[in-house]
């Protein structure tokens, strides 16, 4: 499963999209470095019922931003994504 497609699927489990779950953390204070991923993995699970695997992906988000590794970029492999930087406005509004 591709990065995006993490997102995408948090996105259709809570109905927010992740840029609203950034705000809701950044709200929280859980963007400052000193706050460690389990904080933001057990909050994702208690109020939005994530698992640990979509929680992480949002966690890397909340912490460094839409930006993710090239490694998988325009590879052919499952976990393939089109671009470095991730939509986080939605899935209707993603550009095709």
């Amino acid at each position: 499963m591709s990065f995006q497609a993490y997102l995408d699927a948090i996105e259709v489990k809570t109905g927010k999209t992740p840029r609203e779950l950034v705000t809701l953390a950044e709200e929280r204070g859980y963007n400052d470095p000193a706050v460690k991923a389990g904080v933001i993995v057990d909050w994702l699970k208690e109020d939005f019922d994530l698992g640990r695997g979509h929680a992480m992906a949002l966690v890397h988000v909340i912490k460094n931003g839409p930006t993710i590794s090239t490694k998988h970029v325009g590879t052919d492999g499952v976990h393939r994504d089109e671009t470095d930087t991730l939509w986080l406005d939605g899935k209707a509004t993603k550009p095709a």
